[in-house]
């Protein structure tokens, strides 16, 4: 048993497990990615919600069902917070380009809270979907999910400026972010300013205004 015992300091100890802890809330949890635009929760509620077939050319679904799914494939945290994630992204005034489109009470802009998930309905937005356009054709890395189940991708190979249109907020470990959004039509003037390539971004931009 003695051999089995290792003495370490407390500041080490301490060091290396807060350092890993950091490094998870830094990249999984309360950042988002500067190539989506999206924090993880968000990125599964939209992937899960295209994988069900929830798109904006289909009728809307109860918010409950698109919960249970993220929860239950992708994200096993608790329900209310992957909730107020979908809310936040369907209310147009904390994000410029909704990408969910919420059917019911989603909040007011005085801070009143949404109605529960089981009263309202939701379905990505259009320009939601400009975000998945390119996942079936292995245009990102999948990994397995939480159970190993299923996949999920790393990051969405989005078509749009997520990160400037929408802006982001997040608190971190040593780390945050404020980035205000922006107006879309002033992106597609900025990127056609700095860009002179026929991408897919650019040209989607275009579409979009």
């Amino acid at each position: 048993m003695a051999d089995r015992i290792t003495e370490l300091s407390l500041e080490a100890v301490m060091g290396e497990r807060f350092g890993r802890y950091s490094k998870y809330i830094i990249q999984e949890r309360a950042l988002p990615d500067i190539r989506d635009g999206l924090k993880p929760v968000q990125r599964r509620i939209l992937f899960a919600m295209d994988q069900d077939g929830n798109t904006f050319d289909h009728p809307y679904r109860k918010s409950a069902k698109s919960v249970g799914n993220v929860m239950g494939n992708f994200h096993p945290h608790g329900d209310s917070s992957i909730y107020e994630a979908m809310v936040r992204l369907s209310q147009n005034w904390k994000v410029r380009e909704p990408l969910i489109d919420m059917n019911g009470n989603n909040g007011s802009v005085d801070n009143d809270p949404a109605a529960a998930m089981r009263y309202t309905e939701a379905r990505l937005s259009k320009i939601a979907g400009e975000m998945m356009t390119d996942l079936g054709q292995e245009t990102v890395d999948m990994v397995l999910n939480f159970d190993d189940t299923t996949y999920e991708p790393t990051v969405l190979p989005s078509r749009v400026l997520s990160l400037f249109i929408n802006g982001a907020t997040g608190i971190s470990a040593g780390y945050a972010t404020e980035i205000p959004p922006h107006n879309l039509k002033r992106n597609k003037w900025c990127f056609n300013l700095f860009t002179r390539s026929s991408g897919s971004t650019f040209i989607c931009i275009n579409a979009l205004c």
